[in-house]
């Protein structure tokens, strides 16, 4: 007897993983200066985060069509099983270097929950229900981002930062036991598998250094230095590579037929820009709450909180509409409120109210909750159960290459901005480094006409970063039009 899924259950397994996996940014960030304290190792500091997100984003295709090959059950279990572990190991840390490589294990772990997390719920729910998942999987993030700093704040005052990430052990194997009894999959073949091995280790190689230089290229080393251009030849001749031995092999990890749709190339697209844009908010819109309005750390948390609200209630009401007004339409509709709420971003000033921050964000959140979830649910669509893992895999990779670029990107620009204008404005060796310092220190013995010249140069560079994520938010929207017309996803899903 075929023992039957059990869809409620397997739901929230998933959702608990997730919530896990999304929550671990906000809840480490919060508990960073903690850490930083007992461990020591200030300069490492960005790699606690950089490391995780570079080997996520690098495992996440190669998990997804693990899954296609032998089923989402083994390959989920076994990725929150990683997650898990690296959680133990970060936890037992006695060194900085010894964190960084541990949260590197977690985020591979974390490269399978995610895409495998939306590519279950392709595999139980039909077209429509499936649109609803993708709101309330929306909704565990809004969650995360509510009870991460929450979370992190209790554990560093009332027990160890080392909690942050021993919490996530008992979670995880329920998570783990939930998907152990109650999923069961009939569509495995029992053939012989062939792995792409080559494709896999040259994707990671290509990204892996591709990754590394837009987390590194500005900041530890400079954009010209041998360091950076060598790294960058060695992403392109592995690129190369894996497209070569993908265009051959039996079943590639990332099959390259998936880039012939134009539904996956335009989702992707749209994904990758938005993702972009939403990086450059997170990022920069604190750095002038804090410095040039002079608000508290927890006053910025608190207008980007909205966004948190936004977000996953706006995923929830495209999941119930798209079927009525269209897919293409309600992703387009969520491209446009991100381009406006970017174009409102442009125009703020030092003498801007702090509810334009709130509703900024609330904006974008509303807009992005909008796009997130018609482009998952076309790419679904646009492919069958074989490379549903792969297909999803791909819209998650584009997504989080496009926050590493966007930081790397918009980084650049606003160092080369702030310095230059240093340079040329106020005398006495200020580099740009040192300004968020003098701005952020209400006792710093500066002169007013030195201040005044510091505030005006953050200013401007804040608006150049301004300015080039409202011009991405444009290519964002026309990407948006290049998706399907509604008719057309419905004839597709008919067809699977």
């Amino acid at each position: 007897m075929v023992k039957k899924t059990r869809r409620k259950m397997v739901s929230i397994a998933v959702m608990v993983s997730v919530l896990l996996v999304a929550i671990d940014t906000t809840i480490v960030t919060t508990a960073m200066p903690n850490i930083v304290k007992q461990l020591s190792g200030l300069k490492l500091i960005s790699w606690v985060f950089a490391i995780y997100l570079l080997t996520t984003s690098v495992t996440t295709p190669i998990f997804g069509k693990l899954a296609d090959l032998f089923g989402r059950k083994s390959i989920f279990i076994f990725g929150v099983a990683l997650f898990v572990i690296g959680s133990m190991l970060s936890g037992a840390a006695q060194s900085m270097q010894q964190l960084i490589w541990f949260r590197a294990f977690q985020g591979i772990g974390a490269g399978a929950v995610m895409p495998l997390t939306l590519t279950i719920f392709g595999d139980l729910y039909t077209g429509e229900e499936r649109a609803k998942m993708q709101g309330l999987f929306s909704s565990v993030w809004g969650i995360a981002g509510l009870l991460g700093p929450l979370a992190g704040g209790l554990f560093v005052d009332h027990i160890s930062w080392r909690w942050i990430f021993y919490i996530n052990v008992p979670v995880g194997i329920a998570a783990i036991g939930l998907i152990l009894v109650f999923l069961h999959e009939t569509q495995i073949e029992k053939t012989k598998k062939n792995i792409d091995y080559w494709g896999a280790a040259l994707f990671t190689l290509a990204m892996g250094s591709l990754l590394y230089v837009l987390i590194s290229g500005g900041e530890s080393y400079a954009w010209n230095s041998a360091t950076i251009i060598s790294l960058f030849a060695v992403a392109a001749v592995f690129l190369i590579l894996f497209i070569v031995v993908e265009a051959k092999a039996k079943e590639p990890m990332l099959p390259l037929s998936l880039f012939k749709s134009s539904v996956i190339v335009a989702s992707n697209a749209v994904g990758f820009m938005a993702s972009c844009v939403l990086i450059g908010v997170n990022v920069y819109l604190p750095v002038w709450i804090q410095t040039l309005l002079g608000h508290s750390a927890t006053s910025s948390g608190l207008a980007l909180m909205p966004m948190s609200f936004a977000w996953p209630l706006a995923s929830t009401l495209a999941g119930q509409f798209m079927y009525r007004v269209g897919s293409k339409a309600t992703a387009v509709f969520g491209a446009v409120l991100i381009t406006a709420g970017s174009a409102w971003l442009v125009f703020i000033h030092t003498g801007s109210p702090y509810w334009y921050f709130v509703g900024i964000m609330i904006v974008i959140g509303f807009g992005m909750g909008c796009s997130s979830t018609p482009l998952t649910v076309l790419i679904q669509s646009a492919v069958g159960w074989n490379m549903r893992g792969a297909a999803t895999a791909s819209n998650m990779f584009s997504r989080s290459l496009g926050q590493t670029v966007g930081i790397a990107v918009f980084g650049t620009v606003f160092n080369n901005a702030l310095n230059k204008y240093v340079q040329s404005h106020i005398p006495g060796g200020w580099q740009g480094g040192d300004i968020s310092n003098a701005l952020m220190s209400p006792g710093a013995n500066i002169p007013a006409s030195v201040l005044e010249q510091l505030r005006h140069g953050m200013a401007q560079s804040l608006h150049l970063i301004f300015i080039l994520g409202f011009a991405i938010s444009i290519v964002t929207l026309l990407a948006s039009f290049m998706l399907p017309a509604h008719s057309k996803v419905l004839a597709q899903q008919q067809a699977d």
